[in-house]
């Protein structure tokens, strides 16, 4: 290869599933790229340095088109949020040498069109807060979770707030931010691991480990013998069927996620509806995408609570590409210790 090619290691959908994906779904393929090749116009030649592994791309492994995002392709790389630094730019909105976060390819370098370039955003590296830390607390899931909370649920001091997934890449922000808010936290996680670290090292007032839990509305009444106000739901199934039983009157349940179910050609459906009429409870589905006018304040005032060390933030950073299929499918077994990250190349 001549001094302006390199090697590009990609991570290929192989096709369409059904169940848990396994690493065999994916596939590394090997490919060279020319690192000073002219571009398309007003796109940009990216070197990813972190990609971030997400429960909602198990729904882009289907050929299912009635989506908020489009299926994978298949016998292409797979595409999701990544930190990435700018190799060549034909665009005047970034240069050689920035870094970005956005949709790019699980791959080490992508070539980004003029259309897909309009959702990338600029990263003002604070050397205070790692990089990866834009896919995660200051990224999509933390994002999620802060208008989740804010937004969704209404919080209000003194309520008594239920976070199912508790550990995981939003689940960890959410208790946080409302314990800031004065609120009473328990959170539900699947190993005694994941329940000290959500107990002695995020402040939640108490976590269980719903797997030793054989009576899960026996389990929520017990954490929260007056009821439930918030609940805060990423896991759906039986836990959301449970929540719904302890909820208080007028409480509110922000579905976020339903990773129980995501894996599942047969969706387990919901009994206990009801409470929502007797209880007067608001339940609503959102996406992040829908509040992104309020990105700004959400950047600078988690920003200013991390730095002052009024919250922390635990990520699993896998290394190499070559990892990548193994800890995406080990977010649905639950090996993830806070968010999942893989690290492509050093900055």
């Amino acid at each position: 290869m001549s001094n302006s090619e390199v090697a590009n290691k990609q991570v290929i959908f192989k096709g369409y599933i059904d169940g848990v994906p396994k690493q065999t779904d994916m596939e590394l393929n090997f490919s060279n790229i020319q690192l000073n090749q002219q571009l398309p116009p007003q796109s940009l030649l990216l070197k990813n340095l972190y990609l971030s592994c997400d429960p909602y791309m198990r729904g882009r492994m289907r050929d299912f088109h009635g989506s908020y995002i489009p299926p994978f392709v298949p016998s292409q790389a797979l595409e999701g949020f990544g930190v990435s630094k700018v190799i060549v730019s034909d665009n005047p909105n970034f240069k050689a040498g920035d870094f970005i976060s956005g949709f790019t390819g699980w791959e080490e370098y992508s070539i980004i069109s003029i259309a897909k370039a309009q959702q990338l955003r600029k990263i003002e590296h604070d050397h205070h807060i790692p990089l990866s830390f834009h896919l995660g607390l200051l990224g999509m899931p933390g994002f999620t979770a802060y208008a989740g909370f804010y937004e969704v649920c209404a919080p209000k001091s003194g309520e008594y707030v239920f976070v199912s997934a508790a550990s995981g890449a939003v689940g960890q922000l959410v208790g946080q931010l409302a314990k800031l808010h004065g609120c009473y936290v328990v959170g539900s996680a699947g190993s005694k691991e994941k329940v000290e670290l959500l107990k002695e090292k995020l402040g939640f007032d108490e976590a269980f480990n719903y797997k030793e839990e054989l009576d899960l509305d026996a389990a929520l009444k017990r954490y929260f013998p007056q009821g439930i106000d918030i609940y805060f739901d990423n896991v759906g199934g039986d836990m959301l069927d449970a929540a719904l039983l302890n909820m208080k009157i007028h409480g509110r349940i922000a579905v976020c996620g339903m990773i129980s179910q995501s894996n599942l050609s047969d969706p387990k459906g919901i009994s206990n509806l009801s409470s929502l009429i007797y209880k007067r409870i608001r339940m609503e589905g959102f996406l992040q995408s829908d509040y992104l006018h309020l990105f700004p304040k959400f950047l600078e005032q988690v920003s200013s609570y991390y730095k002052q060390g009024k919250i922390v933030y635990f990520e699993d950073m896998n290394e190499g590409l070559e990892s990548a299929p193994a800890a995406f499918v080990g977010l649905f077994h639950g090996k993830n210790v806070g968010k999942q990250v893989i690290r492509v190349a050093h900055e």
